[in-house]
């Protein structure tokens, strides 16, 4: 990522993303974005998650590791998606919008990491900066640089991040596994 946002860029991203958000919500179709209205790095592609907050806890998380649309339409897609289709949480109902806080994570591509051993791999991701990805075969999962603050151990981290993926906590330090690195530009309402 060249640069961060401006104060406007993200104010208008998190304005979108609520738009979609609340339309999303209340079963209404997304009208189409006029991109030629938007600066232009929210009509250029980008990675994002759209987290999704209540009362501090988590409420649904959905994003892209790669860019395949206009910024802006990422957002507005992640967000939606976070309310109404992460597994592990019943759609966001309209009662629930006014406790709905918005966060946007802004990926850089990620950049895959060569290691040869699980102790080696422990010293090349940095807790606090890095987002992790871990693949093997058609199995992937990810924790954004925000999880850090909950998993500050390293071990923890890939081990939670195991779990999510579907395998046992220890496997990382047995199966050398595919494992990507990004960073993220965050802010939130």
């Amino acid at each position: 990522m060249a640069e961060n946002l401006t104060y406007e860029e993200r104010a208008n991203l998190l304005r979108l993303a609520r738009q979609a958000l609340e339309l999303g919500v209340h079963s209404q179709p997304l009208a189409p974005l006029d991109l030629e209205t938007l600066p232009p790095r929210l009509r250029e592609p980008g990675a994002t998650f759209v987290t999704l907050t209540r009362k501090g806890a988590l409420r649904g998380c959905v994003g892209a590791l790669e860019a395949y649309q206009p910024l802006a339409e990422d957002v507005r897609e992640h967000a939606v998606a976070a309310a109404l289709q992460d597994y592990r949480f019943p759609p966001v109902s309209p009662g629930e919008l006014t406790e709905i806080e918005i966060e946007i994570s802004r990926l850089t591509p990620p950049e895959p990491l060569d290691y040869a051993s699980p102790e080696e791999l422990l010293k090349c991701i940095r807790p606090g900066i890095d987002g992790v990805v871990l693949r093997e075969g058609m199995r992937r999962a990810t924790f954004l640089p925000q999880v850090w603050e909950k998993l500050p151990v390293p071990e923890d981290f890939l081990g939670q991040l195991c779990l999510k993926m579907g395998v046992d906590a220890s496997y990382w330090r047995y199966k050398k596994l595919g494992v990507s690195t990004y960073q993220v530009e965050e802010f939130h309402e």
